[in-house]
């Protein structure tokens, strides 16, 4: 008897978009599907580390309820060095989960990719300590700092393989199963999923009692906590907004922008340049240069390399570090994968 479809699993890097890997991976264990080799670029290298050594559903329990303000004080500022982040607590966190696991023991074959920034090279990650494979892939450049290791300097896997599926080659896999992370079209809940799920006007949806109705006394408590639990969650969301307001001008003060400049500096008559978009920074500027050369180097891999099935995820139903948006971003990666699955037969 046949048993069930083997895959391989190439998950590419995205920052917090990376949560729709687990919703991904939910998705192909539902359905029977056997994942039997994983590789991964940065936050790919994250999910499908603690996936290939069972824990992958701790994380998922510990990332779904955070909220913006816990999240802000996890990133870890870095006022001095080459990186905005360290992100030093998120990774104690995962190295905790592992507990010590080295991918040579894995049930589920693991490479985590990396890319040296001395030599312009690709490393894989395929022995080792997961947690040390999983802190250089993730190491995104401008963002979070890099690490040194055995004389590289280490830093995200995606900067040469956005989505790795040439790490899997070598696997007994019957599928190859991809996740873009990056992708130009919108979804088509792309606009659900861009809302933020945390605002909730006070009084909003609240159902009015009709004082003379006894009916209504019944429930009357209820109603009132209810109304109580949504002024608390605004209030909450305001102060979380003023935070991550005042972490972002931090980050561009700290590279020599800062929001609120003139957003649109005079131009001379005879200057051929037009004025920039108002409100960029330095910050959107690596961003957007980071994405542009991944987005080149990404077609040229999917062309070489071509999955079975490729699952997208476009690059704006959230921001790189809206990491309080885990439970959106795991049901956009279920609903993304069951569609791509679908049309694949």
């Amino acid at each position: 008897m046949s048993g069930p479809t083997r895959v391989a699993l190439a998950l590419g890097g995205g920052g917090a978009r990376g949560y729709a890997h687990i919703g991904v991976i939910q998705v192909l264990e539902e359905r029977g599907y056997e994942i039997v080799d994983i590789a991964g670029s940065s936050m790919g290298a994250v999910i499908g580390g603690l996936h290939a050594a069972g824990g992958l559903d701790a994380y998922t329990a510990w990332v779904r309820p955070l909220t913006q303000r816990e999240v802000l004080r996890l990133l870890d500022p870095s006022l001095r060095g080459p990186g905005l982040i360290r992100a030093e607590k998120v990774l104690a966190k995962v190295s905790e989960i592992l507990d010590g696991a080295v991918i040579e023991d894995l049930p589920i074959g693991f490479t985590a990719v990396a890319t040296d920034l001395l030599t312009g090279k690709e490393v894989w990650f395929q022995r080792g300590r997961v947690d040390v494979a999983i802190r250089a892939s993730m190491a995104l450049p401008s963002f979070i700092t890099p690490v040194m290791l055995d004389g590289r300097l280490l830093a995200d896997g995606g900067l040469l393989n956005p989505i790795p599926i040439v790490a899997t080659a070598a696997s007994s896999a019957d599928l190859t199963v991809a996740v873009s992370l990056s992708e130009d079209q919108p979804a088509s809940t792309a606009s659900t999923w861009a809302a933020d799920p945390d605002h909730v006007p006070i009084g909003e949806g609240s159902p009015s009692l009709a004082e003379d109705d006894p009916a209504a006394t019944e429930d009357g408590l209820s109603l009132v906590e209810d109304a109580l639990e949504r002024t608390r969650r605004t209030a909450a969301h305001r102060q979380d907004r003023e935070l991550m307001r005042t972490f972002t001008n931090w980050l561009t003060s700290s590279r020599g922008s800062t929001p609120g400049d003139d957003p649109a500096m005079p131009v001379p008559e005879d200057d051929p340049f037009g004025p920039l978009p108002a409100g960029m920074r330095t910050v959107d500027v690596m961003q957007l240069s980071l994405e542009a050369l991944q987005r080149s180097i990404k077609r040229y891999r999917l062309a070489s390399f071509p999955p079975d099935v490729l699952i997208t995820i476009p690059k704006g139903v959230c921001r790189t570090l809206d990491f309080h948006r885990a439970e959106e971003m795991i049901a956009l990666g279920r609903e993304q994968a069951s569609e791509a699955l679908d049309a694949a037969g």
